[in-house]
C-alpha cells in the first residue's frame, strides 16, 4: 500500500483556509465585552451596533452575522451577564460565593444583584418583558434553588421553596428600577432593605 501522504485539498472559492470556529469565538468575546462596557457607560440607549462593532474592533457585518440584530445582542449579553452571576454566586469568593454563612451568602447575593440593576437594569428588565421566559428562564430557576439551598442551611423552618421565590421576587429588575427611579429610594437603601429582610428571615424564632 502507498503509505504516502495525500496533497492538500484544494480550497474551493470564498473557502476559509482555517476553521472559522476560533476567530468566531474571539469575536463574539471581543463584542460582548465591548458591549458590557458600552451599556456600563452609555446604558442601554447608548447600545448600538454601529458602537459596538468600533468598540469592539469589529466590522459591523461581523457584528450582525454573529448576533443577528441588536435584540439578538442584548439577548446574548444578558445570557453572559446572567451567567458570570451563576458562577460567582456557585463557585466565586465569600461571601458570595462558598465559604461564609448561608446568611451572608443570601444577604452577598442580593446586595450583588442589586449592584448589577444599577448598571445593567435596563438591559434585565427588558428580558422580563417576555412573559414565556420571565420566571421559566434557566437563570431565574438557578436563582431560586440557590436561595432555596441557602434558606435550607441558615435553618429556615417555613415554606423554603415559596420563601425563595418570594425574595428572588423582591430582586425583579422592574420593581428595583421603580423603586429607585419613581420613588426615589436609593440603590444603598434597597440593599439595606434586602438585608434586612434576609436576617428577619432566617433569625431563630423564639420558642
Amino acid at each position: 500500500m502507498d503509505a504516502r501522504p495525500l496533497p492538500p485539498r484544494p480550497l474551493l472559492v470564498g473557502e476559509p483556509a482555517v476553521p472559522p470556529r476560533a476567530d468566531a469565538e474571539r469575536n463574539r468575546a471581543l463584542v460582548i465585552a465591548a458591549a458590557r462596557r458600552i451599556l456600563a457607560e452609555r446604558g442601554v440607549d447608548g447600545l448600538t451596533m454601529d458602537l459596538v462593532a468600533s468598540e469592539a474592533g469589529v466590522g459591523k457585518g461581523t457584528v450582525f452575522r454573529r448576533f443577528g440584530s441588536r435584540t439578538g445582542l442584548m439577548l446574548a449579553l444578558v445570557n453572559d451577564i446572567e451567567t458570570d452571576f451563576q458562577r460567582r454566586f456557585m463557585s466565586g469568593e465569600p461571601p458570595l460565593g462558598p465559604g461564609a454563612s448561608p446568611t451572608d451568602r443570601l444577604v452577598a447575593f442580593g446586595r450583588e444583584r442589586i449592584a448589577m440593576l444599577e448598571v445593567q437594569g435596563d438591559l434585565l428588565r427588558a428580558a422580563e418583558d417576555r412573559p414565556d421566559e420571565r420566571y421559566a428562564s434557566a437563570p431565574r430557576s438557578a436563582s431560586a434553588l440557590h436561595i432555596h439551598m441557602l434558606l435550607n442551611r441558615a435553618g429556615y423552618d417555613g415554606d423554603s421553596a415559596v420563601m425563595a421565590f418570594n425574595l428572588l421576587a423582591s430582586l425583579d429588575a422592574t420593581l428595583v428600577l421603580y423603586e429607585n427611579r419613581s420613588q426615589n429610594v436609593t440603590m444603598e437603601r434597597v440593599a439595606d432593605g434586602w438585608e434586612d429582610l434576609v436576617r428577619r428571615v432566617t433569625a431563630p424564632r423564639a420558642s
